[in-house]
């Protein structure tokens, strides 16, 4: 059971409709983004190492859900986002940044064209926790002048990612033969046992899984169907330790860490996403596109890295190239997969020279280039590599 600090700790919080089930399954609870959140079960490791080897069940209730409806819902999305929409087919996702005027990130999110799958609404919009006080006034002003509804119902629905290479089995077992499941990034209108669902291909861990969005009322019995099929595949209820720990192996960014109002896509090392040739404005994004296309220099940008010392490199630690104080941690941690210590960093270009500027600003120059992280008063050794560590396992 929770000891009485913990559960004082969390009391001002919003709780998931599987608050109970967490403390049934004597989950630590702790704050997170407005939250009561599990952030493990019976250990990080034994549930990260469960969601890369067979499933892990994630209650991620917490997130945001926005509807868009409208004759303009796409002229809408298109002044928001530096995303293309317009060629975004029925049943598919996209991942989106959406930026301030300044061309910083209010918020990272997925987008799905649900025409025809959510009744009367063209598309779902699913965004962070911790922004969604944030975002939805910002789309809703930004909606003036749109044939367009911005419609909140966060307070609506749970969701649960169901991660791993044992998840499609799961589903099958619940229902949904493998060639009728949806494929990567795209939703389908379904049931899980007789309980309606929309069903999508999407996660946060890079393994191949599943997010799942329901009424409140259908959480705690679809939570423990799946949780049934622990002696077949392997599942295990996953808290937001290794939820960390996976998205950063995949490396994947998380709001507020690698992401901020401060930070463009491009020096977020998100330019991959960010089409050039999208005719429609949006906010930023003159200086969005002129940092991708280099007629804009960077202030700063993200990078991975391994540590060489058999140190830990937390968030908001120094980072230092060639003796000079240079950036910041923004996230870290031990990699269960790799037995090694990972993180990512910005580096920020204007204490550097030019030629080690020069350097960080060609991909292929600044893999394996030296850095060092202060960890304790002292500075330890760390390379910058390519990400993802881990190779992503999404079904394709």
């Amino acid at each position: 059971m929770l000891d009485k600090g913990v559960e004082m700790l969390v009391t001002e919080d919003k709780k998931t409709s599987l608050y109970d089930e967490h403390l049934k399954l004597n989950a630590k609870i702790v704050p997170f983004g407005g939250w009561a959140m599990p952030v493990q079960y019976e250990g990080i490791i034994k549930e990260h190492n469960a969601t890369r080897e067979s499933a892990g069940l994630f209650d991620v209730s917490h997130m945001g859900e926005v509807f868009i409806k409208g004759s303009q819902s796409v002229e809408y999305l298109e002044s928001i986002v530096p995303q293309n929409l317009k060629t975004l087919e029925k049943g598919k996702a996209i991942y989106c940044q959406l930026p301030n005027k300044n061309g910083g990130l209010i918020d990272d999110l997925i987008i799905y064209n649900v025409k025809g799958i959510i009744d009367d609404i063209d598309y779902l919009i699913v965004i962070n926790a911790s922004r969604i006080d944030v975002d939805v006034p910002f789309m809703q002003e930004m909606a003036k002048g749109f044939d367009v509804e911005v419609i909140n119902k966060s307070d609506d629905f749970s969701m649960l990612a169901l991660q791993g290479p044992n998840a499609k089995y799961i589903i099958e077992k619940m229902g949904i033969e493998l060639d009728n499941q949806p494929k990567f990034f795209t939703i389908i209108s379904t049931k899980l046992e007789n309980y309606p669902v929309y069903l999508t291909r999407t996660g946060y861990t890079g393994e191949d899984g599943f997010e799942i969005i329901f009424e409140h009322k259908y959480a705690s019995l679809i939570w423990n169907k799946i949780l049934s099929f622990k002696a077949d595949f392997g599942v295990v209820p996953v808290g937001l330790g290794a939820r960390d720990t996976l998205r950063l192996e995949a490396g994947l960014p998380l709001y507020g860490h690698e992401l901020n109002e401060n930070t463009t896509p491009i020096e977020s090392s998100l330019g991959f996403f960010v089409p050039k040739e999208k005719e429609a404005d949006y906010n930023g994004k003159k200086m969005i596109i002129g940092q991708k296309l280099k007629n804009i220099p960077l202030r700063k940008k993200l990078f991975a890295f391994i540590m060489e010392d058999r140190q830990i490199a937390r968030a908001d630690y120094e980072v230092y190239i060639d003796g000079i104080k240079c950036g910041y941690v923004t996230s870290g941690a031990p990699s269960p997969t790799l037995g090694k210590n990972i993180g990512f960093c910005m580096i920020e270009f204007d204490s550097l020279s030019e030629q080690t500027c020069t350097k960080l600003n060609n991909i292929q120059e600044s893999l394996g280039m030296n850095i060092q992280i202060m960890v304790r008063n002292k500075l330890y050794n760390a390379k910058i590599v390519k990400k993802p560590f881990v190779q992503k396992n999404y079904e394709k």
